[in-house]
């Protein structure tokens, strides 16, 4: 491969084409009849078989397109890599809204240099399409982003009590009852609260102005990957646990004035776990 090739326009048009065929299969395949596979972490943590049989397209595509790549997938098994760069990979993000007929999921991939850990990787491109809706989000490092054909930014900042948040939940029923609890203590403190279902479109929403911040615990790395880097590249703060990036603790994504006045009040509220 040569350097050009690694560049992150260069690496956003193979994630760019991967997410598109990928989305075209998901798309297909919702207009049949979908059914749970699998449960993972818990009773309503599911897997469908679209989830696999587009992770397998995806990673195919990256065999043909980028040998030696690793792959970090939801589905699968991980791959190491020999490169360097490892793809971080959600095949359907909103897997119940999936499931369900809501036409709120996304592909998401990203490509990161080293470690398939947001505490070190450096993210150089990153895709969120909806099949649903035919929205696609990208960025690449040092370049901004993009809904579509057109550049996109964070809203200006606003107080904490005209923002408009977005959130989800775990699956585990403690961590949901914590949940539940913070954004009922939050509630007062700002304008309203969204819970849409899918991680790397409510990034994204923050991309665009969709919504003015958006929080969580229990991300993984793929959920996170591709938007993350999005909406910092359309100018947010992107933040973790004090003193982290981003990760399964915690994550923060608002406009980085926003973000300083955010950060207090969901610590109050109990929206950052007590424990790092």
């Amino acid at each position: 491969m040569t350097a050009s090739s690694n560049s992150p326009l260069a690496l956003l048009e193979v994630a760019r084409s991967i997410a598109l065929e990928a989305g075209a299969f998901a798309a297909e395949a919702r207009r049949g009849v979908v059914e749970v596979a699998d449960r993972k972490s818990s009773p309503v943590d599911v897997v469908t078989q679209v989830d696999r049989d587009v992770e397998a397209l995806v990673r195919q595509r990256l065999v043909e397109l980028r040998p030696g790549d690793g792959f970090f997938g939801e589905e699968s098994a991980a791959d190491g890599s020999t490169t360097g760069y490892t793809w971080i990979v959600d095949p359907i993000d909103g897997t119940v809204n999936f499931l369900y007929g809501i036409p709120h999921y996304a592909v998401s991939i990203a490509v990161v240099e080293g470690e398939p850990d947001p505490q070190s990787w450096r993210a150089l491109a990153g895709v969120v399409l909806n099949p649903a809706t035919g929205e696609i989000f990208t960025a690449a490092a040092g370049e901004g982003a993009w809904l579509g054909e057109s550049p996109i930014t964070v809203n200006d900042p606003v107080a904490p009590e005209q923002a408009l948040l977005a959130t989800g939940f775990a699956y585990l029923p403690q961590t949901r009852a914590e949940q539940g609890a913070a954004v009922a203590a939050l509630l007062p403190t700002v304008r309203d609260i969204r819970r849409m279902g899918t991680a790397s479109l409510d990034l994204c929403a923050v991309a665009c102005g969709r919504v003015d911040a958006y929080f969580e615990r229990t991300l993984n790395p793929w959920d996170h990957a591709a938007g993350a880097l999005i909406a910092a590249e359309a100018g947010a703060r992107v933040t973790g646990v004090p003193g982290a990036r981003g990760d399964h603790r915690f994550l923060l994504a608002a406009h980085p004035e926003l973000a300083t006045q955010l950060e207090p009040l969901l610590t109050a509220a109990g929206a950052v776990p007590r424990e790092h």
